[in-house]
This record gives structure tokens, C-alpha cells and sequence, in this order.
């Protein structure tokens, strides 16, 4: 082809052709150059995939046998069957869920001014804030099972470890959420309330807290229904919980019962969302 159109209509020449690929080689295509490099990144993409796969003895006869397995599994699982002990696995479903509000409640009351004293708009000594953060980034590096691990060798079995492992992982994460949510607030309320002569409190408490009050409400509601999972973790290292129902189960090889277990999970934690969507609506105000 030996001209193009441009935009007024006219017939580009081939000179013109020339020195538009020159001038911007990118809008006719990738380059010999990026062509290169992009053909280099998939080649190291499934050189890396494929060592990850030899380092992990991953083969079509070890996934084939798994599958298989898997499938008696789930053959086992049906119908699902609440045992005898049903009881057990209400109280067990229940100690959860109390597990994970109160660690919850716990870490989002703490974050809240953790998260005013991370935020920029508010901590101006740049040393301290910046401390802060890393603290809270320490405190993110450490997994939930490891703390419950460590809260169960602390006060031992039973739902206060998984309590304070849950509050532990969370109130990090919520308090770096809380800061970034505090310094995106609209700073105009929080200088009008300033300039009529309000104190520093009174700023956080009246200009800033208000427009981020439904962003902490729904990162905890979510934490809370994320945590409802977590504690059926928690539960199998002794931190209390249905988690122990399960491992007991599962050592046993009731899988009947352990398919009732987390049918009964999945429910619980639908509900959770449901009702936690339906708490925001309503404290927020939105339809």
C-alpha cells in the first residue's frame, strides 16, 4: 500500500507514510525491538512455570491419582449426614461466629485511631507516621494461623486464642485501610471547622470521621464475614471453634458429616453477607 488517509481525507503519500512511522513508531504496530522482548518474557514466563512444576513434582499421573482420590471423596460426601453429634457442630458453628465478631469488634476499635495517627492529613511528624506504617506492615507479614498458634501455646486451648489471633492479624490491616480512607477525606469540612476555631479532636471528630464512618463500617463488616471462614481454620490448631469438628471428622473419615459442616458454612456466611449488605444500607443511607 502506498498511501494512507488521514483524518481530513486526503491521501497520504508514501514519503508522508514514512516520516509518520518515524516520528511515532508505536501507532503502526510494535516495534522489532518490543516484538523481541515480548517473545524474551513469554519464553521466561514458561521457563519459570515449567521449573516451578519439576520443583513440585507436578505430573499427569501424581494430578491423575489426585482427581481420583478427590472423587471418592465427594462420592463419600453424599448425601450429606449431621451425624449423631449435630449438636456439637451447632455449638462448634456458634463459637465461630462469636469468635469472629468479638476479634473483629476488637480490631476495628483499635484500628480506628491507629488508622488517625497512620494518616498523613492528620500525623504530620513524618518519623512517627512513618514508623507507624512499618509497624503495621510487620504486624500484616505474620499470618493468622501462626498468631493462633502462638495464642495457643500463650493461654492455651479453646476460643480466646482464636480471638486474639484474629484481632491481632486484623487490626493492621484495618488500621492502614482506616489511614488511607482518613487521607482521601474532602479536606474542606475538616478546614472549615478549623478556621472556626475547632480543635484538633473536634476536626477529626466532626470533619473527617463522619465522611469516613461508612468506609470503616464496610471494611469491617467485611473483615467480620472474612473472619467467619478464618475461624474454621483457626479451629483445627486448637483455637476453638467448628474447625475442631471438622478435624475430627475428617480424621475419622466421616465425610457425610463434614459435607454437612460446610454446607452449613457456606449458608452461614450467605447470611452474613446478606445481612451485613443490608446494615450498610441502612446506616449509610443508600437504597
Amino acid at each position: 500500500m502506498s498511501g494512507a488517509i488521514n483524518p481530513g481525507g486526503h491521501l497520504l503519500s508514501a514519503a508522508e507514510v514514512a516520516a509518520w512511522r518515524a516520528r511515532m513508531p508505536a501507532a503502526f504496530g510494535p516495534t522489532g525491538e518490543a516484538r523481541l522482548w515480548r517473545w524474551v518474557g513469554i519464553a521466561a514466563f514458561l521457563a519459570w512455570l515449567g521449573g516451578t512444576l519439576w520443583w513440585f513434582d507436578v505430573s499427569p499421573q501424581r494430578m491423575w491419582n489426585g482427581l481420583n482420590g478427590l472423587g471418592v471423596i465427594v462420592r463419600l460426601m453424599i448425601p450429606p449426614s449431621p451425624g449423631e453429634q449435630w449438636v456439637e457442630i451447632l455449638q462448634g458453628l456458634a463459637e465461630s461466629l462469636a469468635m469472629a465478631f468479638l476479634g473483629t469488634a476488637i480490631a476495628a476499635t483499635i484500628a480506628i485511631p491507629l488508622g488517625f495517627l497512620g494518616a498523613r492529613n492528620v500525623a504530620t511528624n513524618m518519623l512517627f507516621r512513618f514508623s507507624l506504617r512499618r509497624l503495621f506492615d510487620g504486624m500484616r507479614g505474620v499470618d493468622q494461623l501462626i498468631w493462633a498458634l502462638a495464642y495457643v501455646r500463650a493461654v492455651g486451648l479453646g476460643p480466646l486464642a482464636g480471638v486474639l489471633a484474629i484481632a491481632t492479624a486484623d487490626i493492621a490491616v484495618l488500621a492502614k485501610l482506616y489511614a488511607e480512607a482518613i487521607e482521601n477525606a474532602e479536606k474542606k469540612q475538616a478546614e472549615g471547622i478549623a478556621a472556626a476555631g475547632g480543635s484538633p479532636t473536634l476536626v477529626m471528630r466532626f470533619g473527617i470521621l463522619p465522611q469516613v464512618a461508612p468506609i470503616m463500617l464496610g471494611h469491617a463488616l467485611y473483615f467480620f464475614e472474612s473472619n467467619t471462614r478464618s475461624a474454621t481454620i483457626l479451629g483445627v490448631v486448637g483455637a476453638g471453634g467448628i474447625g475442631l469438628q471438622i478435624a475430627e471428622r475428617i480424621r475419622v473419615r466421616h465425610w457425610d458429616e463434614v459435607a454437612f459442616i460446610i454446607i452449613l458454612m457456606v449458608i452461614t456466611v450467605m447470611a452474613i453477607d446478606w445481612l451485613s449488605g443490608k446494615l450498610r444500607r441502612r446506616l449509610i443511607g443508600g437504597r
